[in-house]
């Protein structure tokens, strides 16, 4: 009895396949590692090809299979654990010099990404888990492994391909046999090919000059009225396709300015307390934590404070409902090379300054390396954007949909404000809250504002909950 026959007879829900009797029995040999039928052998290799062998016989105990069902569930626990190993690491062909390199898994969401490039060339020997080609998400950039160490004998997919989880993008020869080493030949051969071809068309011309006419010259092209708009040479153009992250980030953010209602309040902040509270405690900050004390960590504190006391911004339409979230999640908006990602803090209600500052280090890090997941970047009830970073003075920022509100932080400017009726520099910057007006009133806007800039200008209402 082929495994086969025993996965159809399961999915069929045979009553008669095994009796607990003869399931019983099985467990003993396996555990000796003694097989008497083919039937066990099957069971066996599949148990030990899914890598489930002491769960498979825990199973197979004292009454642990009586039931078909109980074999559904054991088996299709072992194909789905089957297929995830599959897609987590890259498969061999059925030759066995040859290794097949397929996309892994992307994420539960994503079904498809693009093949942006490839990071070596065949005939390049590679290690096991090098990376070979890197596809492009709509969030991430993941990068394609070798499955085994080899040489890469071709590509079987071009750059630019869409290609889903599974898709063999190139096969590897351990060996190296059968691997064209030609490649610079190849180059060297097209390059002579195409220093060939200017001097045949030169020389053609000569040969047929005898047996052509003299052609009349061609007229002046016309002149430009002086109202005709003087366009732009096409050759000093180019046109390259955007890259998934940064439609996927084009769409989001259309979508967002046709959805919400969006306005945007200000308020300045003086940043004289926050930069001193830095400035005095950095040194005995990083020798306890081993992280540098920044301002972001003040402003989420600020935000989570001012979200604690105006619900509603950390709250979301939902049709004809409203959802409030009991939770504090704040998504950091991050500028990378490739495009703007949003990492989340989780639950960044429950941690202090230090997690703070260590949990935006690590994120920040892993999106600018291109190597944050989905998962880091999924939620968030609320965003900062810290616009300041580039010199921004000012701005209005789009709110991240599922979301109903975003603070923007701009740069530290000094500037003449009158204290205690005197005229003083003070390190001041404006900051910004854009939000759904459909959800949040004005009212609550300006007391959210109100509050951050509370905090940020007096720290110790932090400890004191005031």
């Amino acid at each position: 009895m082929s495994f086969g026959v025993v996965r159809r007879r399961i999915a069929s829900g045979g009553s008669n396949l095994f009796s607990a009797q003869y399931l019983r029995g099985i467990r003993p040999s396996i555990s000796a590692g003694r097989v008497r039928s083919v039937a066990e052998k099957e069971i066996l290799h599949q148990c030990r090809s899914f890598g489930h062998v002491r769960n498979f016989s825990h199973l197979l105990s004292h009454g642990g299979l009586a039931s078909p069902q109980s074999l559904r569930v054991a088996f299709a626990s072992m194909q789905q654990s089957s297929m995830m190993q599959l897609n987590g690491r890259n498969f061999s062909s059925d030759n066995g010099d040859l290794l097949d390199v397929v996309v892994p898994p992307l994420a539960e969401s994503i079904t498809d990404g693009t093949l942006a490039k490839f990071l070596k060339n065949p005939g390049d020997r590679v290690e096991l888990d090098e990376a070979i080609a890197q596809i492009e998400t709509d969030k991430v950039t993941i990068d394609v492994t070798s499955p085994g160490a080899g040489v890469i004998q071709k590509f079987v997919a071009k750059e630019g391909d869409t290609v889903e989880p599974g898709t063999k993008v190139a096969v590897i020869s351990k060996s190296g046999e059968g691997v064209a080493h030609a490649a610079p030949s190849e180059k060297t051969s097209e390059k002579a090919s195409s220093q060939a071809a200017p001097a045949e068309k030169i020389e053609k011309p000569k040969a047929e000059a005898v047996s052509e006419k003299p052609k009349a010259p061609s007229p002046p092209p016309p002149k430009r009225s002086a109202t005709e708009p003087q366009l732009p040479p096409k050759d000093r153009e180019r046109r390259v396709p955007m890259t998934r992250l940064r439609k996927r980030v084009a769409t989001r953010l259309k979508d967002s300015q046709n959805t919400f209602a969006m306005l945007t309040t200000f308020n300045e902040v003086d940043m004289t307390n926050l930069m001193k509270l830095r400035s005095d405690y950095k040194d005995a900050f990083v020798e306890k934590h081993g992280v540098k004390l920044g301002l972001m960590s003040g402003f989420i504190k600020a935000a989570v404070s001012g979200l604690q006391n105006q619900p509603i911004i950390n709250a979301v339409i939902d049709g004809d409902d409203i959802i409030y979230r009991d939770y504090i999640d704040i998504s950091i908006a991050v500028g990378t090379p490739k495009g703007l990602v949003v990492p989340v803090i989780r639950n960044a209600d429950s941690m202090n300054f230090a997690e703070i500052e260590k949990e935006i280090n690590t994120l920040a890090k892993k999106a600018n390396d291109g190597t944050i997941s989905i998962d880091e970047m999924a939620g968030g009830s609320f965003t900062v954007s810290n616009g300041g970073v580039y010199g921004s003075l000012l701005s209005t920022p789009i709110i991240n949909p599922p979301q109903s509100a975003i603070l923007g932080m701009h740069s530290i400017v000094s500037r003449p404000v009158v204290v205690g009726g005197n005229v003083v520099p003070r390190p001041m910057m404006y900051i910004a809250l854009t939000y759904d007006h459909r959800l949040i009133d004005g009212r609550e806007a300006v007391f959210f504002l109100r509050r951050i800039k509370d905090v940020v200008e007096d720290p110790r209402r932090l400890l004191l909950d005031i």
